[in-house]
C-alpha cells in the first residue's frame, strides 16, 4: 500500500507517515536527550499516569520558579491543581454550551460556502475561518481578528525545529520571538476580560470570570492562559481536522464514495482521520521519578515524547494500521489524547468537523484535490496537517 508521504507527494518530516516502524516502540534519541514513545500501549501507559509523567517539563529543562504564562495552561498542568481547575472551566465550558453552537455553526458553514465555487483553497476559505469564527464568538473577541490569531497561531504552534532537550537557550532569537508572541496574546485577551469585569455579557469570557468553585474563582492569568489555548489549540485542531478529512477521503476515492453514500459513516470517518493524520502528533511529558517503560528503564527527570501519530499507527493495535478506513471499529486512537488530559474541547472540533465536511459534500458532489497544485503541509515536528489544500469542485 502507497504510505501517504508518498501518495501525496511530500515529505513531513515524520518517519512513521512513511510506513517505516520504529526500532522499539520506546527509543532515547541520544542526539536530543528525548526518549520517543511510538507504541500505543506504551503511549497510553504515560497519557494515564500523570503522577510518574508531568505535563510541566520546565522543571526537567531546567526552569527554577514560578512562569505566570504557565497559570490556567490545563496542558502544562499536573492533578491536584488540574483537576480543580479544570472542574472550573467545566463550569462555563458545558456540553449544553457546545450543543447549542450547532445551528451558528451550520448557518457560519453555510455563509462560507455560498460563494465558493471552481477551484479555491478549502484551508482558507472554511477550514480556518469557521473554527476561528465560532471560538471567538464563544468567547467574545472580534471575530474580525481572526487574521491575526492564525498569525499567532502559526508563530506559536509549528515550527520546523526538532525539539532538542539538551539545546534548550531561553534566550534565543526564536525562544524571543515566541516571548513577544505570547505577550501581545495576553495583553489582547487581558483587556477583553478587564472590560467583562466593568460590563458582563453572555459569552465565555464572563462565564469564565464569574466560575466558581468551592469559594475559589480564576485568576486573571488563569482566565488568559486558558482562553489563549482555546483560540489557539481550539482552532488549529479543527482547522487541520477538516482539512486533513478531505485530504484522506480524496486519496482513497471509495472511502468518500461510502461517506456520500451514507452520511452515518461521518463520525467515524472523522475519527479514522484523528487516527491517520493526527493534528496533534506529539505532546510531551517529564518523569517525576525512575521508572520503567515498554522494557526500558527511564530515570526521573526525562523529557518523554508521545508520538501521538505513530502510536494511532502500531499495528499491535490496529489491524492494517496504513489502510484508511471509514468503517473502522473499535477505534481507540490517541488523536485527542487520554486521561486527565483528554482534550476539553473535543465534542466541539467535532461537532464544527461533522457539520462541515457534510455541509462541503453536500455543495460539491465532484470535489477533489487539485492534482497541479499539491497540498502543502505544515512545517512542524508536532503538528501533521495541511496549511493549504487546493480542491477543484
Amino acid at each position: 500500500m502507497t504510505c501517504p508521504a508518498d501518495q501525496w507527494g511530500v515529505d513531513p518530516g515524520k518517519f512513521w507517515m512513511r510506513g517505516t516502524p520504529p526500532q522499539s516502540p520506546v527509543l532515547l534519541d541520544e542526539s536530543t536527550g528525548v526518549l520517543n514513545v511510538y507504541g500505543h500501549a506504551e503511549a497510553t501507559q504515560v497519557l494515564s499516569d500523570p503522577g510518574t509523567y508531568s505535563s510541566n517539563i520546565t522543571r526537567a529543562l531546567g526552569f527554577e520558579g514560578e512562569n505566570p504564562m504557565q497559570e490556567g495552561n490545563l496542558l502544562q498542568m499536573d492533578p491536584p491543581r488540574h483537576r480543580k481547575l479544570r472542574t472550573l472551566v467545566s463550569k462555563a465550558f458545558t456540553p449544553k454550551v457546545v450543543a447549542d453552537l450547532e445551528p451558528r455553526i451550520a448557518e457560519v458553514t453555510g455563509e462560507l460556502l455560498a460563494p465558493l465555487e471552481g477551484e479555491f483553497d478549502l484551508v482558507a476559505e472554511l477550514a480556518h475561518p469557521l473554527p476561528v469564527i465560532v471560538i471567538a464568538e464563544l468567547l467574545g473577541v472580534p471575530a474580525d481578528d481572526r487574521a491575526q490569531f492564525r498569525e499567532w497561531a502559526d508563530g506559536l504552534l509549528t515550527t520546523d525545529a526538532e525539539f532538542n532537550a539538551r539545546e534548550i537557550d531561553v534566550d534565543s532569537d526564536e525562544a524571543n520571538r515566541q516571548m513577544r508572541m505570547v505577550a501581545e496574546m495576553g495583553e489582547y485577551l487581558l483587556g477583553h476580560a478587564a472590560e467583562r469585569r466593568r460590563s458582563p455579557r453572555r459569552d465565555l469570557l464572563t462565564d469564565l470570570l464569574q466560575a466558581e468553585v468551592d469559594g475559589e474563582r480564576l485568576k486573571d492569568d488563569e482566565i488568559v492562559n486558558f482562553a489563549t489555548v482555546l483560540l489557539l489549540a481550539g482552532h488549529i485542531t479543527t482547522t487541520l481536522l477538516v482539512g486533513n478529512t478531505v485530504l484522506c477521503l480524496d486519496a482513497h476515492p471509495d472511502q468518500q464514495a461510502a461517506v456520500r453514500a451514507d452520511r452515518a459513516l461521518l463520525p467515524s470517518a472523522i475519527e479514522e482521520s484523528l487516527r491517520y493524520l493526527s493534528p496533534f502528533a506529539v505532546v510531551y511529558r517529564a518523569s517525576t521519578e525512575a521508572t520503567e517503560l515498554g522494557g526500558q528503564q527511564v530515570p526521573a527527570d526525562q523529557i518523554t515524547a508521545v508520538r501521538l501519530g505513530a502510536a494511532n499507527w502500531d499495528a499491535r493495535r490496529f489491524a492494517d494500521p496504513m489502510a484508511f478506513d471509514v468503517r473502522r471499529d473499535p477505534n481507540p486512537h490517541l488523536g485527542f489524547g487520554r486521561g486527565v488530559h483528554f482534550c476539553l474541547g473535543a465534542p466541539l472540533a467535532r461537532m464544527e468537523g461533522r457539520i462541515a465536511l457534510d455541509r462541503l459534500l453536500d455543495r460539491f458532489p465532484n470535489l477533489s484535490a487539485d492534482p497541479e497544485n499539491p497540498p502543502r503541509f505544515l512545517r512542524s515536528f508536532d503538528i501533521s496537517g495541511v496549511d493549504e489544500l487546493r480542491v477543484r469542485t
